[in-house]
């Protein structure tokens, strides 16, 4: 079951593990997350914060993965700390299997907020490919070293390469052969969505969380894991900043290289997309390490940030309050006609005369607010949610 658990405070010992820069760089991806969701207008929002159309890449397009990645950081963390308190490899992994069950759960109902039509009702998701990504990564964390983990990651992002390279589609044929690689369409990923979901799919005929691409994202997760045993290390904090400075900023360099070859594509979650994804996490979480674990600049500036970072799972719910709802209430205008809410509410922001990007801003910014606004009320009572 979803848990309401009080938040220890600063001066408790339960929270001196804890890293400020996970939680600030989690809060900062749910943010994100919550802005690029909700344009006030799909196709004229600013560019930056509207996700690439096919190859290619965008700031947006860092969200999802960062937020991946700092799973598998607080993995590394939260698995040791059980593992030194005594807890059995096997009870870990049951409640990782349940856990991830709970926010397959979750997933699948947000999907439908707040209508519900069962014959239309997405799978697919966010949570879903977080809580497959957990489980898969909770077996190499439980039962191998940073070997086999380095070894995963490996055979994730070759043997998806490899896969999107030669296996036939069928009905099309072969990718850079009797069809262009990665075509939108006709690509293995979309067939097979198509063929376990067809009516089901978040983009019509495929899904930017297909099920096969859950291969690569379970790297995604894999390399957070690496990092995060790197940071609980005894190594002296300069180095580990260092470190994953110089992981990150390679992990850049190789995806771009690699994109020649196998393009970085989010909506395909390619594995050139994994490791450039991965470098632009990983240089983010330096630059924060650095100001929060090496020169302590802590205090109220986090404040704002950490109400969206230390509760992530009530922020998706959050969203989903206002994804759900904008598109799907419809609200009678003053001609006679219908829009849904999220039109309306953009028309109204227009009629105050601003362009179309900046109404579109405004109405991302004012979904922040609001989940914000939803998220600090529980962090006045010092409360977050989890499983």
């Amino acid at each position: 079951m979803i848990a309401s658990q009080a938040l220890p405070r600063s001066n408790d010992p339960a929270i001196s593990t804890r890293l400020l820069c996970v939680d600030i760089l989690r809060g900062l991806a749910v943010a994100g997350m919550i802005l690029v969701d909700n344009p006030g207008d799909d196709n004229l929002a600013y560019s930056p914060i509207q996700h690439a159309k096919w190859n290619g890449w965008t700031p947006a397009d860092f969200i999802f993965p960062s937020f991946l990645l700092l799973v598998g950081v607080s993995m590394a963390y939260s698995f040791s700390a059980r593992l030194q308190r005594g807890e059995s490899r096997r009870s870990i992994f049951l409640h990782a299997i349940t856990r991830a069950l709970l926010l397959i759960l979750i997933g699948i109902l947000v999907n439908g907020f707040p209508v519900f039509h069962i014959h239309e009702w997405r799978i697919e998701g966010v949570l879903q490919r977080i809580a497959l990504c957990y489980l898969f990564s909770a077996i190499l964390v439980l039962w191998s070293d940073w070997r086999g983990q380095l070894a995963g990651i490996l055979v994730c992002l070759f043997g998806y390469w490899a896969l999107m390279r030669s296996v036939p589609v069928p009905g099309f044929g072969l990718p850079g052969g009797d069809i262009p690689f990665l075509d939108p369409e006709r690509n293995i990923v979309a067939w097979l969505d198509r063929k376990l979901f067809m009516g089901r799919l978040y983009d019509g005929v495929r899904d930017p969380e297909g099920v096969l691409s859950n291969i690569p994202a379970i790297a995604t997760a894999l390399i957070g894991v690496l990092a995060g045993q790197w940071l609980r290390s005894a190594h002296a904090k300069s180095t580990k900043a260092l470190y994953l400075l110089l992981f990150g900023t390679f992990g850049l360099a190789a995806g771009l290289f690699w994109h020649r070859w196998f393009p970085i594509n989010k909506n395909l979650w390619t594995s050139s997309f994994v490791v450039f994804a991965a470098g632009f996490t990983l240089v983010s979480l330096a630059f924060l390490y650095w100001v929060t674990e090496i020169q302590l600049w802590r205090g109220k500036w986090t404040m704002p940030i950490l109400v969206f970072g230390m509760n992530s799972l009530a922020a998706f719910v959050a969203d989903a309050l206002v994804y759900g709802p904008g598109y799907s209430l419809t609200v009678h205008t003053a001609n006679g006609g219908t829009q849904n809410l999220h039109e309306y509410v953009n028309t109204c922001i227009l009629s105050l005369g601003f362009n179309p990007p900046n109404a579109s801003l405004i109405y991302s910014l004012g979904a922040v607010l609001f989940c914000w606004v939803l998220l600090w009320l529980l962090w006045r009572r010092r409360i977050f949610l989890k499983i």
